[in-house]
C-alpha cells in the first residue's frame, strides 16, 4: 500500500483529495488545524497531525517525528490562505508574512523533508496545488498572486531536479473553486455571488484529476494542468473584504 500526505487536508480540495486517495486504497496523513475535522478523518482511518503550518519556525522538527514511521510515496502540498482581499497599499504587514509562511514557505520545508525520501527510493509523486492567480494578473491579491507564482516556479524547477529519480511533480492550477477558502473574510452574501449559477469547479473535480495523473504511467510526468470552470472565459474578480466598522 502506497502512502500520501496531504497538507490543509480538513476542508475544501485537500479534503477531497485525501478522501479520494484513501477511497483509491492509499494510506493517508493529513495535516490541519481544525480539532474537529482531523478528529472525523481519524475516525475513517486517516493518520492525522495538528499543526499550523504558517508556524514554520519549528515545522521542520514537527515533521521529522511525524515522519518517522510514514514514508510518503505521495505529497500534496496544498495548505494555503487568502488574507483580506485589497489594495496592497492597504495590507496588514502581518498578512504579509502570514500569507508568504503559509502558502510558499511551508511547501517548501514540508518538501525538503519528503523529496530526499522519494529520490532516494526512485519513485513518488509530488502536487503542488497552485492558482491561476499565479499565471495571470489578479486585481485585490497580490501579495496571494505572488506566493503562487513562486509555489508554480519552484514546483516546475523542482520537476527538473528530481525527474532522474523518477519522481515526478505536477503543479495543480486552478480557476474558480467552490470551498472554504473566503469563508470569514468575505461576506456570506459576496461567496454566494462568486458562486452563483453553479459555475464553480468543485474539490472532488480537482481530487479526480489528482487520481487521473497518478493513474498514468510512471514514463510520463503532468508537469502542470490546469483546472477551470466551463463558464470562466475571463479572470474572474474577487471583491475586496470589508472593512471593520
Amino acid at each position: 500500500m502506497s502512502r500520501a500526505l496531504v497538507t490543509g487536508g480538513t476542508s475544501g480540495i485537500g479534503r477531497a483529495v485525501a478522501l479520494a486517495l484513501q477511497a483509491a486504497g492509499h494510506e493517508v496523513m493529513v495535516t490541519g488545524r481544525n480539532a474537529g475535522a482531523l478528529a472525523e478523518l481519524a475516525a475513517q482511518g486517516m493518520r492525522t497531525l495538528s499543526v499550523d503550518l504558517g508556524d514554520v519556525g519549528a515545522l521542520s522538527a514537527v515533521l521529522a517525528s511525524a515522519l518517522q514511521d510514514f514514508a510518503p510515496d505521495i505529497l500534496v502540498n496544498n495548505a494555503g490562505i487568502v488574507a483580506p482581499p485589497g489594495n496592497f497599499c492597504d495590507m496588514a504587514e502581518a498578512d504579509i508574512h502570514r500569507s508568504v509562511a503559509t502558502n510558499l514557505t511551508q511547501a517548501l520545508i514540508v518538501t525538503h523533508a519528503v523529496a530526499p525520501g522519494m529520490r532516494a527510493r526512485g519513485r513518488g509523486h509530488i502536487f503542488f496545488t497552485g492558482s491561476i492567480a499565479g499565471h495571470t494578473p489578479y486585481p485585490n491579491m497580490a501579495v496571494y498572486a505572488a506566493t503562487k507564482a513562486a509555489l508554480g516556479g519552484f514546483a516546475q524547477s523542482l520537476r527538473l531536479d528530481l525527474s532522474p529519480a523518477m519522481v515526478r511533480v505536477t503543479e495543480i492550477v486552478a480557476g474558480r473553486v467552490e470551498s472554504p477558502l473566503y469563508k470569514g473574510i468575505l461576506s456570506d452574501e459576496a461567496r454566494a455571488a462568486m458562486y452563483a449559477g453553479n459555475t464553480a469547479v468543485q474539490p472532488e473535480d480537482v481530487a479526480q484529476m489528482v487520481l487521473s495523473v497518478l493513474a498514468l504511467p510512471a514514463h510520463v510526468d503532468v508537469a502542470r494542468f490546469d483546472i477551470l470552470p466551463t463558464r470562466q472565459p475571463v479572470t474572474p474578480q474577487v471583491p475586496a473584504a470589508e472593512k471593520p466598522q
